[in-house]
């Protein structure tokens, strides 16, 4: 008893295990030919439909032959008849012309923003499209190294609306590029847009908005790295993680007018997302353009080893 006790429950376990492991081949096999019936079922469904479309196309085409012939003996004579179908006919060719024409150039333009990795085109005129843009920028930038060039980031930064408020708040890290207010393209920028409300001193209270709501930041700050140039803004380019998205500043619209394109980071070498990238790396280590320290408020020069070379007092 004593040396057969321990014995029975490992005799019952694998007795049991045994027996699972057959149900479960079991089970297999059963689905298995279940599986291969259905599959022999759709077979020959398939082939027993083919033999009566097959069967019944003399007998349909001997209808529609027959339908032709009344309809022609009806509108044998009739010259208005003939001439609304041959309208009719016409309009139907145009039409179907002219959208295998449209599907064609349709087809030729989405395979180009596919090579170049263009993925969305959003208009900034929609409310509800500025808020899917909003929503799906805060998403890619959730936990990611961001980089963004801007003119003052006052309504994308600054404004709790702004497309990059709640990103500038989730993001890992942050390389920010500003207008240097003080700088000759912040006058050329004002100057060039065709609304007397964009000024020199609007521009420096847009900039000043936007850097007191990155100081506001508190120990996110840290993450945060803010730089100001001096030239007048081309690109407005926020790069996401995988996702770059680019608008033009034209010299004489605002940018808000514009459309905003979308390019993400794949395998193909046509793409233009590495050449926004490297745009926007060649940008911040220009030695040429100085980093505002958030803090103390001064700008530090760097040369190309990133060496301080000087600090300048900014406000």
């Amino acid at each position: 008893m004593t040396s057969d006790g321990p014995r029975l429950p490992k005799l019952a376990f694998g007795a049991l295990k045994t027996a699972t492991g057959r149900s479960a081949r079991v089970g297999v096999r059963a689905l298995a030919v279940v599986t291969d019936r259905l599959s022999l079922i759709y077979h020959v469904l398939v082939v027993v439909l083919s033999a009566a479309v097959a069967a019944s196309l003399p007998l349909t085409l001997t209808v529609v032959a027959q339908s032709l012939l009344v309809y022609w003996a009806v509108i044998e004579n009739e010259k208005i008849v003939l001439v609304g179908t041959e309208v009719a006919v016409a309009l139907l060719l145009i039409l179907g012309f002219g959208h295998v024409k449209t599907s064609w150039q349709n087809r030729r333009l989405a395979k180009t923003a596919q090579a170049a990795g263009m993925v969305q085109f959003s208009s900034r005129h929609r409310v509800l499209a500025r808020r899917r843009t909003r929503k799906l920028k805060a998403r890619q930038a959730l936990m990611r190294d961001i980089m963004i060039i801007g003119s003052t980031g006052a309504r994308t930064l600054a404004d709790p609306a702004g497309d990059l408020h709640v990103a500038i708040h989730e993001c890992r890290t942050a390389k920010i590029m500003l207008l240097d207010p003080e700088s000759a393209g912040a006058v050329e920028r004002a100057r060039t847009i065709d609304d007397p409300a964009i000024t020199v001193e609007r521009l420096r209270d847009q900039v000043g908005r936007t850097i007191g709501v990155l100081r506001a930041l508190g120990a996110a700050q840290a993450r945060v790295r803010l730089k100001l140039y001096a030239d007048p803004p081309i690109w407005k380019l926020a790069i996401l993680g995988d996702y770059a998205w680019v608008q033009h500043y034209h010299p004489g619209l605002d940018a808000q007018a514009l459309p905003e394109f979308v390019f993400v980071h794949g395998q193909s070498p046509t793409g233009l997302y590495p050449a926004l990238y490297q745009y926007f790396a060649a940008r911040w280590n220009d030695p040429s353009i100085p980093e505002y320290n958030l803090t103390t408020g001064a700008l530090i020069y760097r040369d190309g080893e990133g060496n301080v070379i000087r600090k300048e007092r900014c406000d």
